[in-house]
C-alpha cells in the first residue's frame, strides 16, 4: 500500500502544481482574478487544470478501491501510468491542444481498468455470498 499512498500523494502534489502554473500565468498573461479567459495560453493551462481535477474525481477513488479490493501493486503501476499521462496531457495541451489525446488516454485508461476491476471484484463479492 505505500506505493499506492505514493502515487496518490503524487498526483495531488502535480495538481497543486498545476494550479501554481495557472497563477503563474495569470500574472504572465495579464489575466486577473476572477476572469478565466482573455489569452489562449492561460486557457490552455486553466483548462488543463481543470481537466485534471475533473480526472481526480475519478482516480483518486478508483485508486483507493481497487488497491483494497483487486490489488496494491497493480493500483500503483495503474497510478504511475496516470501520473505519465497526466504530465504529457500538460505539456502537450500547453504546446497545441490538438496533441493531448496520448496524455489524455493515458490518463483515462488507467482510471478505468481500475473502476472496472472494481466492479467484477463487488460481483465476485455479491455472488460468493
Amino acid at each position: 500500500m505505500a506505493y499506492v499512498l505514493l502515487v496518490i500523494v503524487l498526483s495531488l502534489l502535480q495538481f497543486v502544481l498545476f494550479g501554481i502554473a495557472v497563477g503563474r500565468a495569470r500574472g504572465k498573461y495579464g489575466v486577473h482574478a476572477p476572469a478565466v479567459a482573455g489569452n489562449e495560453h492561460f486557457e490552455r493551462c486553466f483548462r488543463v487544470h481543470m481537466n485534471t481535477l475533473e480526472q481526480l474525481i475519478v482516480f483518486l477513488p478508483a485508486i483507493w478501491l481497487f488497491a483494497q479490493f483487486v490489488d496494491p501493486h497493480w493500483a500503483a503501476a495503474l497510478g504511475g501510468v496516470y501520473l505519465v499521462g497526466r504530465t504529457l496531457y500538460f505539456l502537450s495541451y500547453l504546446k497545441d491542444p490538438k496533441s493531448r489525446g496520448l496524455g489524455f488516454l493515458l490518463t483515462s485508461v488507467p482510471s478505468l481498468v481500475m473502476l472496472v476491476g472494481v466492479l467484477l471484484s463487488a460481483v465476485r463479492m455479491l455472488t460468493l455470498t
